[in-house]
């Protein structure tokens, strides 16, 4: 029999939030579930929550910072053993706020070249390939005028 947590996926907005040609990776706690690896910021919706107001919110909580209105850029879902995941992927740009860990472990702003040295929960794997094929993504974005 399947339990509840593995029927229905639990909602998930993350933010692949870059800041002149980096991107910001999170760790999780070791407490945590898959503790200890890296990720992009975010955390689950709330009931009625949208994806992308999610992100917004979990950026201030988790990091106090404000971002450039989320791009879509993967949705996936994702089996780990004991849970379901679907997870929503959002580029975007730091606009405010200097990130601190107010709910990871740690924090680090990465190049391409450095991203291979992190280790990923399994979900990520697309969307790192994403990244590694689309370098304009890593350009820093010019605003208007």
């Amino acid at each position: 029999m399947t339990s509840p947590e593995l029927s229905r996926p639990v909602e998930v907005a993350a933010g692949v939030v870059f800041h002149q040609g980096r991107v910001l990776l999170c760790q999780r706690r070791p407490g945590d579930h898959l503790g200890g690896l890296w990720e992009f910021p975010g955390g689950k919706c709330e009931p009625g929550e949208t994806p992308a107001a999610c992100l917004h919110r979990e950026l201030w909580e988790e990091l106090a910072i404000r971002v450039s209105p989320p791009e879509p850029i993967l949705t996936l879902e994702h089996v780990y053993p004991d849970r379901h995941v679907r997870l929503h992927f959002f580029r975007c740009h730091l606009l405010e706020g200097e990130p601190r860990a107010l709910g990871c472990q740690a924090l680090a702003w990465v190049t391409p070249a450095e991203l291979a040295r992190y280790r990923f929960p399994a979900a990520d794997a697309q969307l790192l390939g994403l990244l590694r094929d689309t370098p304009a993504w890593w350009r820093e974005e010019t605003g208007p005028g």
